[in-house]
């Protein structure tokens, strides 16, 4: 603890001395605040006050958390005098449910994280993408596209541009290489990617109704008053189409680990009462 938050905690534990009516006993000096019987530690207060706080925010936090803190307790309290007793069993049930799934999922999640098989193949991945693929529809166009932005007075604007339209291995290669002296560029046109995308990164293409020139197999080139957009689009998929493989690969990944991970966890869960049951720790009274 900092200075300051000694300062503001000791400030605070005086006020509490001098406004009750009773002595703490010593065994409890690092008490903060007390309503009825309960009590808040110093302990307890710290791992409520936020780290890196402003000094001229320090007492301000330490009056609100005590606040906070006491106006749940006062409300705790009343609701069990005022609340009838299936009320509280029923809230006591939940609690004890939750802390129960908060233990178990925690377990359950770290032996998952070191029992499962996390790669997964390429014919998984086909197959099932063919068992639900028409699940997948498209809810906006996606495109596969290339592009380079360069600047107009580009002394190899022309070469830079036979290579971009070529685009055989040497040409990607070369591109790759010059990619430096480029403002902006994509060069992968095997990734399949949102249309929205394609206009964040080119705004150019919002204007003069160019959009309309994106279209598969087409070549865009675009100009403003320092730089050449050169473009070309290989393919196109509209809204409703089905999504391809590619665009959808990741949510079938995941589907694939979900589905282990059920799986898993079903084994789990019958291998512990199965151990369980055998180490006398789990037994059934008929």
């Amino acid at each position: 603890m900092n200075f300051f938050r000694l300062y503001i905690f000791f400030l605070l534990v005086s006020i509490s001395f001098l406004s009750c009516d009773f002595l703490v006993p010593k065994k409890e000096e690092n008490l903060i605040a007390r309503v009825q019987d309960t009590y808040l530690y110093e302990s307890e207060y710290l791992k409520l006050f936020p780290d890196n706080i402003a000094r001229e925010d320090s007492l301000l936090f330490a009056n609100q958390i005590i606040n906070n803190w006491a106006t749940k307790q006062i409300l705790k309290q009343k609701a069990i005098l005022n609340l009838d007793q299936n009320t509280q069993e029923k809230f006591n049930r939940l609690a004890e449910a939750y802390k129960l799934d908060l233990y178990t999922n925690a377990y359950l999640d770290a032996l998952v994280t070191k029992e499962i098989d996390t790669v997964i193949t390429a014919i998984e991945i086909d197959t099932l993408y063919k068992q639900t693929a028409l699940n997948f529809k498209l809810n906006e166009e996606v495109l596969q596209f290339r592009y380079i932005v360069i600047n107009k007075e580009h002394k190899e604007l022309e070469k830079v541009k036979e290579k971009f339209l070529k685009f055989d291995n040497n040409d990607k290669i070369d591109l790759d290489s010059l990619s430096i002296q480029f403002h902006s560029y994509m060069l992968n046109d095997s990734t399949w990617v949102k249309k929205t995308q394609l206009l964040r990164r080119l705004p150019i293409l919002k204007e003069n109704d160019h959009i309309q020139l994106l279209k598969k197999s087409n070549f865009l080139q675009l100009e403003d008053s320092l730089r050449v957009y050169l473009v070309r689009v290989n393919n196109l998929l509209r809204r409703g189409e089905q999504a391809p493989l590619e665009y959808v690969k990741p949510t079938l990944e995941q589907i694939i680990q979900n589905k282990r991970k059920l799986e898993l966890i079903k084994q789990l869960e019958i291998d512990i009462r199965k151990d369980a049951l055998q180490n006398n720790e789990f037994e059934i009274y008929n």
